[in-house]
């Protein structure tokens, strides 16, 4: 328990900084102010990296449209091949001139694109892991969906997600009755899961090995993109898999086709209504945890600890909130995201610890990764 003296001091310190906080701000919403800071010497690199920062977030669907355009157009794969000119560029995206000068000149400003020498155009330093990517392509095409739903935020914040784009394309994020959805409901967004889960799957196999476990469970596990990276770098393990009984499915002719059925097994249902499959002695929930509001997130592990042996482990890998350096990625970012989507909220490794110890669990554990802003791991273990 904290000593008087020490609360006293805790306080004094927050009150403190809540005060200077305050004086900052009102100097900083003063004209007379920000022209002073603007001439003066000292103050003026931060002034102006101050009103880039406001400029930035008042342009930034512009910039994300340009890469989109970028994109669409393939760009970044023609210049795969080596600069090219204006007039050759634009005549290899079918584009007119003008047009093309207007997207080339924003995607230089932007560092997706690059001029040589020579006045050619080349990859930038962001535009150049863009070849090959996939999973990023993937979802910077699914954010039309996200963008017509914040078309009015306000409105969306005062009467909910009714009728998204995203809780349509979701299905079973508001469908009591998931486990009936049909294959067509689910191919969708079961292609763009698969197709973002390699990057988030290498995170999670470097993060934690799997030496020590026999047989793993991937809970919401989709068309087997997980499993079929840990099927390569643990031979040894078991594989198992649960999903809605269309993603099942697809998964079962995934991994047939990989020739995994030896090893693994597919089961269908919905884990708002049905037991998990006993038999793992580690069961991994990758960017499912973040999908679903509390009362169903405390259910699912409730369901995971009870199957789950003594000392069984569950894996929680997913974006998280209040992560240091990329706080406008969990909360800004997916918080909309998920409000749009009409289920889910990001939650801070705090706030996944209380849900753990609320379902059962212990010795939870935040495990460093290499990429924290694309995917966080925690585990905890049965009693």
């Amino acid at each position: 328990m904290q000593s008087t003296s020490s609360v006293v001091a805790e306080s004094v310190t927050r009150n403190g900084f809540d005060w200077f906080r305050a004086r900052c701000n009102a100097l900083l919403a003063s004209e007379r102010f920000r022209r002073w800071a603007a001439a003066f010497p000292l103050t003026r690199p931060i002034a102006q990296r101050r009103a880039r920062q406001l400029f930035d977030l008042c342009a930034g669907f512009v910039y994300s449209q340009i890469l989109y355009a970028c994109v669409r157009l393939n760009l970044f794969e023609t210049l795969a091949e080596g600069p090219l000119s204006a007039v050759a560029l634009s005549q290899r995206l079918d584009l007119p001139m003008d047009a093309s000068l207007r997207l080339f000149n924003a995607a230089v400003s932007l560092r997706l694109l690059a001029l040589t020498r020579d006045g050619r155009f080349c990859l930038g330093a962001l535009g150049a892991p863009m070849v090959g990517n996939d999973a990023i392509k993937v979802m910077i095409e699914h954010h039309a969906m996200l963008y017509a739903d914040l078309r009015d935020p306000v409105a969306l914040l005062r009467e909910g997600p009714r009728d998204s784009a995203l809780g349509a394309y979701w299905a079973y994020a508001r469908s009591s009755g998931d486990a009936d959805l049909q294959a067509a409901q689910v191919a969708d967004y079961s292609v763009l899961m698969s197709a973002s889960q390699p990057l988030v799957a290498e995170e999670i196999l470097a993060a934690y090995p799997l030496r020590q476990h026999r047989c793993l469970l991937d809970v919401g596990g989709g068309e087997a993109k997980f499993l079929s990276a840990v099927a390569v770098r643990a031979p040894h393990l078991r594989l198992m898999l649960f999903d809605l009984p269309a993603v099942a499915e697809r998964a079962r002719h995934r991994l047939a086709a990989l020739g995994l059925s030896a090893r693994s097994e597919v089961h269908g249902g919905s884990f708002h209504v049905d037991a998990l499959p006993a038999g793992a002695d580690i069961i991994s929930l990758v960017r499912v945890i973040h999908d679903h509001d509390d009362a169903a997130a405390l259910a699912l592990l409730r369901s995971v600890k009870r199957a789950l042996p003594r000392n069984g482990v569950v894996l929680i890998a997913e974006p998280m909130s209040a992560t240091r350096g990329a706080e406008p990625i969990g909360d800004a970012y997916f918080g909309f995201y998920l409000w749009a989507m009409g289920s889910g909220q990001p939650r801070t490794p705090a706030q996944l610890r209380t849900l753990l110890e609320a379902a059962g669990f212990e010795q939870t554990r935040l495990i460093a990764t290499r990429m924290p802003l694309q995917t966080r791991v925690m585990i905890a273990t049965t009693k």
